[in-house]
């Protein structure tokens, strides 16, 4: 009798767990790598329509940002990670802008690119 009330108390224990369980760890509200934000915004600097200042009126796609703008969002980048980083030559190469990051000796660290469209950053090399 012992031993069925043991067994009984054992599968009504590892039940309430395996529930507690999916309770506390439910995928849906998971907000591990990057869902339920807008991918990953945390990591990568997001361009936000009505903060650039280049929107186009209405439901027409937005306009390229400059060169100008490319560097200020590199530099913005790259000042928080590392302030003692720069933003040295900016070439156009089509949809993006490539933009060198350099260290206090102009030494080329890595090459960044700026989409024209969104102003999303992403590693060349």
């Amino acid at each position: 009798m012992k031993e069925k009330t043991a067994f009984k108390f054992t599968t009504i224990f590892a039940f309430l767990f395996i529930v507690a369980g999916m309770l506390f760890f439910n995928p849906l509200t998971a907000m591990a790598c990057g869902y339920g934000n807008s991918g990953g915004s945390d990591f990568v600097p997001q361009r936000q329509s009505p903060s650039w200042g280049n929107q186009a009126p209405g439901n027409q796609a937005p306009a390229a940002i400059g060169q100008e703008q490319a560097k200020d969002i590199v530099k913005s980048h790259v000042s928080r990670l590392n302030p003692d980083l720069a933003v040295g030559n900016i070439n156009d190469a089509g949809g993006f802008f490539e933009v060198e990051v350099i260290n206090k000796f102009d030494e080329v660290l890595q090459l960044v690119g700026v989409d024209k469209f969104s102003g999303r950053l992403m590693l060349l090399n």
